[in-house]
């Protein structure tokens, strides 16, 4: 090893080289959501347009060849030179990080694309993109191979006929009374990239994942007219929703019973600090919460000072509301978790100068907005309620009975941990535990049945490998509260042996593994119960989906067996290909209906083997999707059921009855 270290050691890695070098520093990860973000940095661009007063039409296009259009009739990006650079504007907002309008507070009041980055990130990680601009009747271009300019800026006079074709594309039959000479009509920005194959793990676009993104940015932003066409498949969608957050949240509440009839809405604005927070409210008689936070129409996932804000005020109105009213008897005052149940809302913040942590900007950390919001929203909220008795006696109603639930719950806690026979350890009995204790080297699988938890717990590696079999299907639990949940014998053993606790005991630094494994037969039964654990997930540990924790196993289907020779095959057309490579005379086909028919050998070999297995990681690719989804397969509304069911039957493949 040389020891001398100096100056010729040092390595600068200039214009988008450190992007390409490390992208999960840019836009997170290289897997399916990384790709994704790639469309979102530039429809991004589009949306901080349209809150700017520029853009009310967006245009999204999955090409055949893999690659993406967004179009929108935006300002168009400047194409004049830059005389520190001697290049246009057009060129160097694609090609040096943290070029671009959004630190010219005079451009951009709000936005979302607070670091400049976005366009020139998604032009690093591109096989190629192409920018064209679209001003003053001319199209201007640039070409760009892995963020290098091929093919340098030029423009064409744009025809007349092109211009009419270009607004029929946006504007559709109105198009036709349109002034093609209207700057304001004919500006616009196209950007088409494709994704550098040697960069991400997929470069497969999901319509349905970027349809959900895309509804909720035009949700958020009433008005704008944002369209989506996969021309491979020939699926399309266009939302445009005049009714914004009220929309958003009867669309998030569909399916369910509201405790009372309308939206409660309101918008407030902090002129002083330039801060202006939207919310929508309604309650259901569910028990979940379902809360989404946006800033400058960014997703929030990991919610963050908005967030903070909003739920102090919320419990702070109803409780103050309910007493003036003497809805609640003496000193006694509903906690956060009552207040929240049931609750469905959308919280829309814009404001200026956004501190998103990361630049993928899952989390808000404005020190400042917690307490603007709080003192806003509480404000409101009370007018409201004091507006409207009738509205605030309900929720009152609902969180008292929740507020009640939730003693039940801890007295149940309590009694189980009296109870518990491993007091020690507070470990269920049907656990077969592993010999490592450290989190980040441990997993466990979530086994369906004694028979298959048998042959697991015979043929796991007892280092490292945990097995809880569970007997029969647990409780659903998007139907239950969480008292009933805490009487259910099988999901008490699921959080025992996980370690986090659920509710408001939960931590998931507690978790005892990092690889929780869920593993079913590969039949309807086998597919239900792995519904039924995902759901229970999703609900009190969702945190343990969004680090990665969660995984479903992939047993064979069918063993195929010549002599010695042996192959295991996952799907229908594999086994149809290994009948033909081996010969179909004298080949035994064994098809594998549930994991108890393994023994211990092949569910090691097959299914638990980390150097043989094939293990798909559960990820929650969109928040607000996965609610939709679970509430329709696991809630109340059996129509909404039928209908998700005749819509995605034809998608079913190796189905057993």
């Amino acid at each position: 090893m040389n020891s001398t270290y100096n100056a010729e050691q040092i390595t600068v890695l200039e214009g988008l080289t450190p992007v390409r070098e490390r992208p999960a520093m840019y836009i997170g990860s290289t897997d399916s959501r990384g790709l994704h973000h790639l469309i979102y940095e530039v429809v991004d661009n589009s949306i901080d347009e349209a809150l700017a007063g520029y853009c009310s039409h967006i245009s999204i296009q999955i090409n055949t060849d893999g690659s993406c259009t967004i179009e929108d009739d935006g300002r168009g990006i400047p194409i004049d030179i830059m005389p520190k650079y001697g290049k246009s504007a057009l060129e160097v907002v694609m090609t040096i990080l943290h070029a671009g309008g959004k630190f010219d507070k005079n451009s951009y009041q709000v936005s979302g694309g607070l670091h400049g980055v976005g366009v020139s990130v998604v032009n690093a990680l591109s096989e190629w993109m192409t920018a064209e601009v679209f001003r003053g009747g001319k199209i201007y271009s640039i070409r760009f191979e892995r963020g290098v300019v091929v093919s340098p800026i030029s423009s064409v006079e744009e025809s007349e006929e092109e211009q009419r074709r270009r607004l029929k594309d946006r504007y559709g039959s109105a198009a036709s009374s349109m002034n093609i000479h209207d700057p304001s009509l004919m500006s616009g920005t196209r950007i088409t990239f494709k994704p550098d194959a040697s960069i991400f793990e997929t470069t497969h676009f999901d319509f349905d994942v970027i349809s959900s993104r895309l509804r909720e940015l035009a949700f958020l932003n009433s008005g704008v007219r944002i369209r989506i066409l996969d021309k491979r498949s020939g699926d399309g969608e266009t939302f445009h929703y005049e009714g914004g957050l009220i929309e958003f949240v009867k669309y998030l509440n569909e399916g369910k019973e509201a405790i009372y009839p309308d939206v409660i809405y309101f918008g407030k604005k902090d002129e002083e600090n330039k801060i202006e927070v939207d919310v929508a409210i309604q309650y259901n008689t569910g028990y979940s919460e379902s809360v989404f936070a946006f800033v400058n129409s960014v997703n929030t996932r990991e919610g963050g000072t908005h967030l903070e804000g909003f739920r102090s005020a919320l419990t702070r109105a109803i409780n103050t509301s309910a007493k003036k009213k003497n809805l609640l008897k003496g000193d006694f005052s509903l906690k956060g978790d009552d207040v929240r149940e049931g609750l469905c809302t959308v919280i829309s913040l814009k404001i200026a100068n956004p501190q998103f942590e990361g630049q993928t900007k899952m989390r808000l950390g404005n020190s400042n907005v917690k307490g603007i919001v709080d003192s806003l929203v509480y404000q409101c909220l009370s007018e409201y309620f004091e507006e409207h008795p009738k509205v605030i006696t309900i929720i009152t109603e609902k969180a008292s009975m929740a507020a009640r639930a939730r003693e039940a719950a801890r007295n149940a806690r309590e009694l189980a941990r009296r109870k518990s026979t491993l007091e020690s350890s507070g470990l269920p009995g049907k656990l077969a535990d592993c010999s490592e204790r450290d989190p980040s080297k441990s997993e466990i699988y979530i086994v369906e049945g004694d028979s298959a938890g048998g042959s697991a717990k015979q043929g796991r590696n007892r280092r490292f490998q945990a097995i809880l079999p569970l007997k029969g299907k647990i409780l659903n639990v998007e139907k239950a509260t969480e008292h009933k949940i805490l009487k259910n014998i099988e999901i008490n053993a699921l959080i025992s042996a996980i370690g986090t606790g659920i509710g408001t005991n939960f931590n998931p630094e507690r978790a005892r593994y990092h690889q929780i494994i869920i593993m079913t037969d590969a039949d309807v039964d086998g597919a239900h119960i792995s519904t039924l654990l995902l759901t229970f997930f999703y609900r009190y540990m969702k945190e343990l989906i969004e680090l990665g924790y969660i995984y479903i196993a992939q047993p064979p289907l069918y063993r195929i067996a010549r002599g010695k020779n042996e192959r295991y095959v996952f799907r229908e057309e594999e086994m149809r290909k290994a009948l033909k490579e081996m010969g179909e005379t004298g080949v035994h086909v064994q098809r594998y209906k549930g994991l108890g028919e393994m023994n211990a050998d092949q569910l090691w070999e097959t299914t638990m083997n980390p150097e043989k297995r094939v293990l798909k990681q559960v990820m929650i690719e969109d928040a607000i999707h996965a609610n939709d989804i679970f509430e329709k397969l696991m809630g109340e509304n059996v129509s909404a059921r039928k209908d998700f069911i005749k819509r995605h039957a034809g998608e079913v493949k190796n189905l057993d009855i």
